[in-house]
C-alpha cells in the first residue's frame, strides 16, 4: 500500500491510502481537475510525478487537433 502523509499541525497528522480513485491533478491548459490513474501514467517506466502533465479531455482534443496551446505560467 502507498499513501500520502501530511502534518496538519504539531499534534495532528493525516495519512491517506493512494488508490485508483483518489489521485488528481490540474490540467496545465485550463486548470480543471483531472482524475489520474497513477499506474497507467507510470507504466512506461520513464514518466515521473514531477515532470508529467495530464490534460483534461477537452484540452487534450485541442492539442491533438492542432489547436492553440496555452503554456501555463
Amino acid at each position: 500500500m502507498f499513501y500520502v502523509k501530511e502534518r496538519l499541525n504539531d499534534s495532528m497528522e493525516i495519512s491517506i491510502e493512494i488508490t485508483d480513485e483518489n489521485v488528481f491533478t490540474h490540467c496545465p491548459m485550463c486548470g480543471s481537475e483531472v482524475s489520474v490513474d497513477i499506474g497507467e501514467i507510470l507504466s512506461d517506466g520513464e514518466s515521473d510525478l514531477y515532470g508529467t502533465a495530464v490534460f483534461c479531455d477537452e484540452c487534450s482534443k485541442k492539442v491533438k487537433s492542432g489547436g492553440r496551446y496555452y503554456e501555463h505560467k
